[in-house]
């Protein structure tokens, strides 16, 4: 994996390299180019959406798309955009409403990880099962690292209450399975600042350590979408609109529980 010099969100300037056709969902046929990696730490769970939205918010000034791992400060479960709270386990967990849908999903043992792409991008032109799939394909590429042979999950597994399903007990379309098991799923949220794509996989499922699987993961990635990663580090703006955000919105029970305070112009 390449490295380049640490960069702000301000001052990026736009890849020249563009196509205005993609063949095949399988593989991205971008010339290759330059994604932002962000390495993150631990934080509660209210501020990690806060960050990703902030993120998705600021793609178009980021230019190019961007790849966030972050970890959780305490035994946390997100809730899907609209997904009742008390489906969660709150007595014993942290919870947070996610900005994205999908199901109940337990942060106590899995890699997360966030992808933020601009909306000029071509993964955008993609319909919405097919962005799934692009990004699905990487984390294929990482369970066959680890002897697994995944496939993605071809259909919706019967009818679900999607108010109160669990993410890893209840594959849906392009999911990641192996072995009768569901080792990944993700959520998107759409607008016109571009794609909000929330991954995670079960670490407890697939039995490896979380270190080794982020650095195959971001390899799987360059891979798949034929680029290589330079290192983003947050302006201190970008970092103070992050914590406004969870304070405002994302800390609030009339967002978490009641699922207001929903941003008209996102």
């Amino acid at each position: 994996m390449r490295y380049g010099r640490n960069r702000t969100i301000h001052g990026t300037s736009r890849t020249k390299n563009q196509i205005s056709k993609l063949k095949s969902p399988e593989k991205m046929s971008i010339p290759q180019k330059q994604w932002y990696l962000y390495i993150d730490t631990a934080h509660d769970p209210f501020y990690n959406m806060a960050m990703d939205e902030v993120l998705l918010q600021t793609a178009e000034e980021l230019g190019t798309p961007l790849i966030r791992i972050y970890d959780w400060d305490r035994p946390s479960v997100s809730i899907g955009y609209v997904q009742h709270y008390d489906a969660a386990p709150h007595d014993k967990y942290t919870v947070v409403r996610r900005p994205t849908g999908g199901g109940i999903v337990y942060h106590d043992e899995d890699l997360t990880y966030t992808a933020i792409v601009p909306a000029d991008d071509p993964i955008c032109k993609l319909n919405r099962i097919d962005s799934y799939h692009v990004f699905h394909n990487a984390i294929l590429q990482t369970l066959g690292e680890f002897g697994l042979e995944g496939s993605l999950s071809p259909d919706e597994c019967g009818s679900v209450d999607r108010a109160t399903m669990q993410c890893f007990t209840t594959p849906t379309r392009y999911d990641v399975v192996a072995a009768g098991k569901k080792y990944a799923g993700a959520a998107q949220r759409r607008t016109k600042a571009g794609i909000l794509h929330q991954g995670s996989i079960d670490l407890k499922a697939l039995g490896c350590d979380k270190k080794l699987l982020t650095k195959k993961l971001l390899r799987a990635f360059e891979k798949q979408f034929n680029m290589h990663f330079i290192d983003f580090k947050p302006s201190s703006d970008l970092l103070k609109q992050a914590a406004d955000l969870t304070r405002t919105k994302y800390a609030t029970e009339d967002w978490n529980k009641h699922k207001k305070n929903e941003r008209k112009n996102a």
